[in-house]
């Protein structure tokens, strides 16, 4: 498995032969271009984690990937026929790889905010570790996750839950993710705490370059 970090939501893992990109927000702009991916992948309709702007050219890029978003996501943006609604508690086969979702809702930013859907995103494959794209989500910790894409800020939630979310996944790695909002000294401050007082070692991928976990 191979994981890239292209800013805020966005995440190319790489494993089994297959390119899976996450939530290719307007928070970022380092996924504009990918090509040769296997599935696109989206977990609620937030502008930051599907650009509006740019993701029809990404589609045009990559005709033969899958196209699996949480379902409300359908209804929100201009997707092609071939988009299909990944809902809580199902899973999709890419051919060695199992993409399953989990949880169900976006995590409350103000009881005057409707809640709209969210689904978290399990990455199985055999001999690879489990890796958890969360979303906007912290309510839902499945088990065996090896390496946590761990939101760092959101305007939802405080630095005591996403600490809290890092126990209760136990992953034992993962990397920040959900970062445009944070300055420098915000980052460092978040990074620092994350990796002292959760069980996950916390890595830095903010450079754009390949990890492998």
């Amino acid at each position: 498995m191979k994981i890239t970090h292209l800013g805020h939501a966005a995440v190319l893992v790489e494993v089994a032969d297959r390119r899976l990109l996450f939530d290719p927000g307007n928070f970022s702009a380092a996924w504009h271009g990918l090509t040769d991916l296997d599935a696109i992948l989206v977990t609620h309709q937030h502008a930051d984690h599907i650009d509006p702007e740019h993701v029809g050219a990404l589609i045009d890029a990559n005709p033969d990937a899958a196209i699996r978003v949480e379902p409300t996501v359908l209804d929100q943006h201009d997707l092609p026929d071939r988009a299909q609604g990944i809902a809580p508690d199902t899973r999709v086969d890419l051919g060695g790889v199992t993409v399953a979702a989990v949880g169900g809702l976006h995590a409350v930013i103000h009881r005057d905010i409707p809640r709209i859907a969210n689904v978290g995103l399990v990455v199985t494959a055999e001999g690879e570790p489990t890796f958890f794209h969360p979303g906007d989500c912290l309510d839902t910790a499945p088990a065996g996750v090896d390496v946590l894409a761990l939101p760092m800020m959101g305007p939802w939630a405080a630095m005591k839950e996403h600490i809290d979310f890092a126990r209760a996944v136990g992953a034992a790695s993962g990397f920040g993710v959900h970062d445009g909002l944070l300055s420098e000294r915000g980052w460092n401050l978040a990074f620092q705490r994350y990796n002292v007082m959760t069980p996950t070692t916390v890595h830095d991928l903010r450079g754009g370059e390949p990890w492998q976990p």
